[in-house]
Formats: structure tokens, sequence, C-alpha cells
């Protein structure tokens, strides 16, 4: 009997939907669940190979198949709205290839079919709780049309039935996706990056660097850093080495700015003894050094045009020599490329190749300078404290008010570099437990800061003589207040320790309208 005459009767759809719904109550492994439904209805209704995709994403990539080998099974993958099977999920309406040879839609993307072969391709869509989450499609030798109406409406109460399952597995992918995201942005904050390499910051901006660093990290992609100096690239750069699988590699980082024409292909390919003047003996380039972990190579943007060939060489083929030698030498490091120059410019002016240029620049992550992250200026702050109050061996605990606001107010042209060594030169400064605004540099005390205009001839004017009166009140504020804060409001203790007399502290108090009763 053929498969028409089998669907004439009840009986086939009976037979499949009842060993479908036996495996449904037995199975426990959804995954094998969908293989076996798959193997009953191939023997059930003799198709020459099936498939069930699940959504990922905006992508069917194929979950259980049966007729095709594991490499067919991986190419089967379709967007939505591409081909037969991508139309079905986006649609969610069911579709039915008389024959595959005359429906240009038919994109064969798995590659299972021979040129020419004629069949009849079925697909439906699987829909849970009125949402298409995938598609189960099978391939028959050429059938009547009331034969394939009679298939689609079985395979639509299939698809049904299997739903739940599918939905399952699809919600399985999506939360160990989801769970290797987390994990991979836990592995670059905690235990896989040393302290030395700490990125501190939360801002918007920041976060997108964090997310870019756990996209790439696991790769072996070329990564250009690109950002103002002093925003630590270089940091970055070690993040990146620590959540990838180089890990347990070295971490070799070159100033290329820093190095000599002569000597930079000698400090990147290594050299022979005698290859020059001064060669003493043979030197490892860091090119070797790095070969199974990273290197970073800063300021890329400054090497010559003659440097720059030999390195596009080495980038697209993984070899080198040293110098004096004509021995190839191949090395596996990833580059992690980082640069203040604008690159695209330096194209144009004809100082930086093309070529190189795009083979640096797979994945480029931009770093923010500090006045465009300025909500992380407080806690970058707060981390270098803690950090030179070890090695000065200070105990300054915190920031005054007004150091804040000034840190806040202030351009950052040196960025990150630039605050690390304020707050270490206030930390060596400090006097007491607190950083105080006149802790700060010169270059802080602005003129929004001080409420003070610049003195622009040797006569001062009554507003400026005024500026400088607001500039003592606010020192003598900020005194006061501290003093006031550690003696819980009382002035008597208060002027002990600022060496005054409380009837003068009183007088000042009121003066500057000092709440005494606010700090108890």
């Amino acid at each position: 009997m053929n498969l028409a005459e089998e669907l004439a009767g009840d009986s086939l759809e009976l037979r499949v939907l009842s060993s479908i719904s036996k495996v449904l109550v037995k199975r426990r492994d959804v995954g094998e669940l969908l293989e076996e439904a798959l193997n009953i209805l191939q023997g059930q209704l003799g198709f020459v190979r099936g498939a069930l995709s699940l959504l990922r994403g905006d992508s069917l990539v194929v979950e259980a198949s049966c007729g095709l080998s594991p490499d067919e099974k991986e190419r089967g993958t379709y967007h939505l709205g591409e081909g037969i099977t991508g139309q079905v999920g986006k649609t969610g309406e069911p579709a039915v290839i008389p024959d595959t040879r005359m429906d240009c839609r038919f994109l064969n993307r798995t590659g299972a079919r021979h040129e020419g072969e004629s069949e009849s391709f079925l697909c439906v869509p699987v829909i849970h709780s009125g949402q298409v989450v995938g598609t189960l499609s099978m391939d028959f030798p050429v059938q009547l049309p009331d034969t394939l109406s009679k298939l689609m409406k079985l395979l639509v109460v299939v698809a049904n039935i299997l739903a739940d399952a599918v939905e399952s597995v699809r919600l399985y992918f999506a939360e160990r996706q989801s769970l290797e995201r987390e994990n991979d942005r836990l592995r670059l904050e905690l235990g896989e990056q040393s302290s030395s390499a700490a990125i501190i910051g939360h801002s918007s901006a920041m976060r997108s660097v964090h997310l870019e660093i756990a996209q790439v990290a696991r790769s072996s992609a070329t990564v250009l850093l690109r950002g103002e100096s002093g925003t630590g690239k270089e940091l970055i750069a070690q993040a990146i080495h620590n959540g990838s699988d180089r890990r347990h590699g070295p971490f070799v980082a070159v100033n290329c700015a820093a190095l000599p024409e002569g000597l930079i292909e000698s400090e990147l390919f290594g050299h022979e003894k005698g290859a020059f003047t001064g060669a003493h003996k043979q030197r490892i380039g860091r090119f070797e050094m790095a070969s199974t972990g990273t290197l970073f190579l800063d300021e890329i943007g400054d090497i010559s045009l003659q440097t720059q060939v030999k390195l596009l060489r080495v980038l697209q083929e993984r070899v080198f020599e040293r110098v004096g030698s004509q021995e190839p030498i191949s090395t596996n490091a990833r580059i992690i490329a980082a640069t203040s120059r604008d690159l695209e410019q330096k194209m144009r002016d004809g100082e930086f190749r093309e070529d190189l240029y795009y083979r640096l620049n797979v994945f480029p992550i931009h770093v923010p300078a500090l006045r465009a992250r300025k909500s992380d200026i407080v806690s970058l702050a707060d981390f270098f404290l803690a950090k030179y109050n070890k090695v000065y061996n200070k105990k300054v605990v915190r920031l005054s008010t007004p150091a804040i606001d000034m840190l806040m107010s202030y351009h950052w042209p040196g960025n990150v570099r630039e605050l690390e060594n304020m707050i270490e030169r206030a930390v060596i400064v400090s006097s007491s437990g607190v950083i105080n605004s006149f802790d700060l540099p010169a270059s802080l005390q602005t003129e929004a800061a001080t409420g003070t205009a610049p003195v622009k001839t040797l006569s001062v004017s009554p507003e400026q003589t005024a500026g400088l009166e607001r500039l003592t009140a606010s020192f003598e504020t900020e005194l006061i207040a501290a003093a006031l804060k550690r003696s819980k409001g009382n002035v008597a203790s208060a002027a002990r320790e600022l060496q005054t007399t409380v009837r003068k502290l009183h007088y000042r108090i009121k003066q500057l309208r000092i709440a005494p009763s606010q700090y108890k």
C-alpha cells in the first residue's frame, strides 16, 4: 500500500499521533524527544529527509534531523524571510512545493539534494503562545496534490503537539546564551583579571566598552583600541588578554612611539648576533615572546612606513625573520594595537598604509575620554586614593565635597592618567584624613570653582578683590566644616584643633553662615 492509499483512511494519521504521544509521555530529554519524533515520522510516512528547526534570534537553525549528515545539518540555517523555510518562519503560514525543480525560492541550503532531482517539499510553522518558535520541514518523492494536502494537515497537527517541546529547547538555548554572556562579564570583572588591569567605571560609555571586551575576548581577532592618550588603553588590552583562551600565555606590551626608528625592528622581530653594530648576541623579538599569548602594540600610528610594510607581512602570513637572518619564524601571537592618532587622516596624508589599517581594524573599540564619562570620576578617585594610601602608608579616607566639585568641573585633558597623578599628589600633601580643595593642584582652581576672575592688569579692581575674598571664605568654610565634622559639632573642640579661640571661631562661623548643629 502506497502513501496516498494509507492517507485515504484515518489509520496512518492515528498511528503517527499515537506514537508521538507515547514519546512525549516517556521521554524526559527534550532533544532526544525531537529526534525520536522525526524517526517515527520517517518510519510511518517514508520521507526522504526531514528537519525540525528552532528560531534563535532572527535565524532558523536545525535542531533535530533525519536523513541529513552533520555538515548538511550545520548548513541548513535560514534568516527569517530567506528561502521557503525562512518565509514560513516569518509569516507563520505553511508552504507546499509540489516540485522543488519548478520553484526558484527553493534554495537547497543544506546541499542534500542533487542537481536536477525532483522532490516535493512541505514546511509548517511550529507555533507556541501565538508566536512562531520553529519550523518542521520534509522532503518526499513527488506526490499528487491531494496527497500533499493530507500530509500538510497531518504535519500541522504534529507541529502543534511538539510546540511545547520545541519552545523548551529554544528557551534552554536562549538561557544558556544569556548565562555565557554573563559568565564572560563576570570573568572580566572578577577572578581572571589581575588587579593591575582592573577597569573602573560603570558609566554608559564604559558599559559599552565592557560589552565589547566580552564579545571579542574569546576570539583571536585583531583588536584596534582608539582613544586619547591616558584613557587606559593598555588596561583594556590586558583585560581582553585575561578574558581570552590565551590568558595563561604572556602579555607583551610595546610602546612603538618610545622606540627609535633604528631599534623598532630589532625590538619587534629580534636580531642575530653581529646583525649590526652593538648586536653582541642573539635577541628574541617581541613577536616570538608573545607567540602563545598576546602582543600589545601601543601607539601603532607612530611607526614608519618601512616598519609598516614588515608588520603587514607578519599580520598576513604570521611569519617573520630576525634582523640579520633569512630563516622564517612562525608566530601565533594575537595582536592588539592602540593609537591616539587620527589614522584616517594619516592615510590621506600618505603616512599610514591603508592595507595595514584594514588588517588592524578588524574589531575597533573606542575608549572614551574622561570628560565623556564624568560619572566615573569619583569611583576612579576612590580607587587611586586607596592605592596611594598603601604606597605612602597614609590614612586619607575621603575627598571633601568642594574637592569632588572641582574634580567634576575640570575638563581633564590628560584623562585618567592625569587624575591618577593628581590624587597621588593630593595624598602626599594632605595633612589630615581628607583631601580638601586646597590639596589639589592649581590647575583645578578654576574661575567657576573659586568664583574669581583672572587678573589682567597690575591694578586690582573691586570686583577682583571681592573674588579673592570669596576664595578665602571658601577655603575657611572648608577648614571649619571639616573640623566641626570631626568634633561632631562641638565648637570648642573645633577651635582647639584649628588653634584659635572659641570667640573668634564663633565670629567666623556667623560670618560664613555655618550651622554647627548640622554636624552633630
